[in-house]
């Protein structure tokens, strides 16, 4: 619990004027002990006269024996007069003068202030924009800004994710609440219905889990470090990938050419096999009857390996290509499709990225999508 006392809150602005009119307080005072030494030594340089004689000082007669330090004691009271009301002088002056620059610098600082208070969730729109300063609290600003543009693209990224992800697993659930529904209301249902039913309900089930599956991938992947870090070949995470596909990319006709350089990077192998089986699993699902595939791995320029997934499908317009890789997006449809469920490309960007590397696609001009992948070489 926050306990608050009756005081008032002690500012930047009110703490940096009594810092700054300390500081000249305790430099006037040195000032003040300086002249006082110096006054009294020059008074004691006066030259000696006989003793007996009288000197008049400001109409008072001095004998000579204290003369110095008659006017040593005068001319100390004196700087002292007129040092007491240089020092209140100048310290008031440094204190108005402190609490006024303060103000003047710190306002940037109060609009950082007030926007931040004024931000929601509702109003991540507004920004500080430009301050009248070009100093450390202008780059302040401008960095607030920048931060507040990230939180804000983060904030329509997870709205835009979860309201596809709730789309996406309602599907699934429509149908098997249909299906029960439709059969428990049949008084009738024999046997083969049941059967039926069960089926419909066992297939959304595994599409709901697919997805499941691969939002808790995409969640572990996307920013994270790599738990496990080993020399992977790419090939043989390829091979791994086509075997798991091999089945359904005969029974579609498709025709596989790989051509499997030497090509190995550092990394966790789960993850980069995910890579490799997500491209190759894309390159069949979303193929054409009697197509082709074309996966190559090779080293590339720098410290580069590379691998390739090209393969025939349906026409995608260059503009449409950047939007791939974000999730539930399937080549010209979006959260549409009946297979798949639309975080391949989400998951092999974040998963490359991990690694360190880049990913980019184009069309094939033919129809279909071409798929390049760089990752670090061991």
């Amino acid at each position: 619990m926050i306990r608050r006392t009756g005081l008032p809150a002690r500012t930047l602005r009110a703490r940096v004027t009594v810092l700054a009119t300390s500081l000249v307080a305790v430099v006037s005072v040195l000032l003040l002990w300086l002249a006082w030494r110096l006054v009294g030594d020059s008074v004691a340089a006066v030259p000696q006269l006989p003793p007996g004689t009288l000197v008049q000082v400001d109409g008072v007669d001095v004998e000579a024996s204290v003369l110095a330090e008659h006017l040593q004691e005068q001319a100390r009271q004196r700087m002292v007069v007129a040092g007491l009301s240089a020092f209140g002088f100048v310290v008031t002056a440094a204190g108005i003068l402190a609490w006024t620059l303060t103000s003047h610098v710190l306002r940037p600082l109060r609009e950082i202030t007030d926007t931040a208070r004024r931000l929601s969730v509702e109003s991540m729109g507004e920004r500080i924009g430009d301050v009248r300063t070009r100093d450390e609290l202008a780059e302040l600003a401008h960095t607030f800004d920048a931060m507040l543009d990230r939180l804000q693209a983060a904030f329509d990224a997870q709205r835009h994710f979860v309201a596809n992800a709730s789309h996406e697993l309602r599907t699934p659930l429509a149908v098997i609440r249909t299906e029960l529904d439709v059969t428990l209301s049949d008084d009738e249902a024999d046997e083969a219905e049941l059967r039926r039913m069960a089926g419909v309900v066992r297939d959304a089930t595994d599409r709901a889990e697919r997805l499941v599956n691969a939002l808790l991938l995409l969640a572990r992947t996307d920013g994270a470090e790599l738990p496990v870090t080993e020399r992977v070949h790419l090939g043989d995470v390829v091979e791994s990938a086509w075997q798991a596909v091999r089945a359904g990319a005969e029974d579609k006709g498709v025709t596989a050419r790989f051509d499997l350089g030497e090509a190995t990077t550092t990394g966790d192998p789960a993850l980069l096999e995910r890579v490799a089986g997500n491209l190759v699993e894309n390159a069949v699902t979303h193929n054409v009857e009697n197509g082709w595939i074309e996966v190559t791995t090779r080293r590339g320029d720098g410290p580069w390996v590379v691998l390739t997934v090209r393969s025939s499908g349906g026409v995608i317009a260059a503009d449409d290509v950047a939007g791939l890789f974000e999730p539930f997006r399937r080549a010209g449809v979006a959260r549409t499709a009946r297979t798949g469920a639309g975080l391949g490309l989400s998951i092999v960007q974040a998963a490359v990225r991990a690694h360190g590397g880049s990913v980019r696609a184009e069309p094939v001009p033919d129809g279909g999508l071409a798929v390049t992948v760089l990752l670090p070489a061991a």
